[in-house]
């Protein structure tokens, strides 16, 4: 059997047709065996597909074929494509839902007015420069973070990115709009959107990671000189992933505290929550009941 891999992937340029362009990415994986999810807007492209390897190296060759996606960055990973259940193209108002699709801006060069793009090293130097200055702020679902995130971060009060316009403007951060700000994501996709938008609130010094955790994770592994512990939340069957044997365990099973890395969907069909459990707790059909802290209904977010 051949190699399979994942990719993960986005792209900010102006599309005309974003209907015909969900056409022609859905023929094109359908042609090549991908499964995934793929999502297209005026704004741009989000996608993670699985499969060959051979068949991904055609998809990314002939989607740069599309000039607004020739500077794409697409990210290489462990998996396959039975880490998704099957295809889905769509389009959509955003890419990714933080719900303000006509505050977004963007032209040929990507998103107006977003944050200053930091290399993970460009990351280490500004913390080296500025010191305890210089906060982390998580651009991700705050569950995501239980088992990952930047040293001292700061992870916000949210479900979903449809609540961080509301968690921005409560005022809780404003005492950072003068600090020097490094938000972070998976792959970058969600900082795009949310630099701007916190640009927009009075926030002045604003910087996102290029390529996100997934390339910071690659340059510094789990070194001495990484500010990134724990593990990588994805949104696929694998539900997340490490940048070497030696990761920090930082996540805590929500029964018994035991250090865990590993999430399980709640046994209710009706709920999409996910649940932090240790291996034995896991084992225990109780532990995976519905609890009254769930959202009911609500679907883990694609996002990067």
């Amino acid at each position: 059997m051949e190699l399979q891999k994942i990719i993960l992937y986005y792209g900010f340029t102006p599309i005309e047709d974003p209907e015909a362009m969900k056409l022609w990415q859905k023929t094109l994986c359908e042609t090549l065996g991908l499964k995934g999810r793929i999502l297209i807007s005026k704004h741009g492209i989000n996608g993670t597909l699985g499969g060959d390897m051979s068949a991904l190296k055609k998809y990314v060759r002939q989607s740069k074929e599309y000039p607004g996606f020739r500077g794409i960055d697409f990210k290489w990973s462990d998996g396959t494509g039975n880490d998704f259940p099957r295809l889905s193209v769509k389009a959509r108002k955003e890419i990714v839902a933080f719900g303000a699709p006509d505050e977004l801006k963007v032209d040929q060069a990507g998103v107006v007015n977003g944050g200053i793009h930091l290399r993970p090293e460009e990351v280490n130097q500004l913390v080296a420069e500025r010191g305890d200055d210089v906060v982390f702020f998580d651009g991700r679902n705050a569950f995501e973070a239980k088992i990952g995130k930047f040293k001292n971060a700061i992870v916000p009060n949210t479900h979903t990115t449809h609540d961080f316009i509301a968690d921005l403007e409560s005022g809780r951060y404003d005492h950072l709009k003068d600090k020097p700000i490094v938000t972070y994501c998976t792959g970058g996709i969600r900082c795009e959107i949310l630099t701007p938008i916190m640009k927009n609130r009075g926030f002045k010094e604003i910087y996102q990671i290029k390529g996100g955790i997934v390339r910071y994770g690659e340059k510094f592994k789990d070194g001495e000189d990484s500010l990134w512990e724990g593990s990588l939340y994805v949104f696929d069957k694998r539900m997340n992933m490490e940048f070497s044997d030696k990761a920090k365990t930082i996540g805590e099973c929500e029964k018994c505290s035991a250090p865990t890395s590993q999430f399980y969907n709640c046994a209710d069909l009706g709920c999409r929550d996910l649940i932090l459990l240790c291996e034995g707790c896991a084992a225990k059909p109780e532990n995976l009941a519905c609890q009254d802290t769930h959202i009911r209904g609500r679907k883990q977010e694609f996002a990067g």
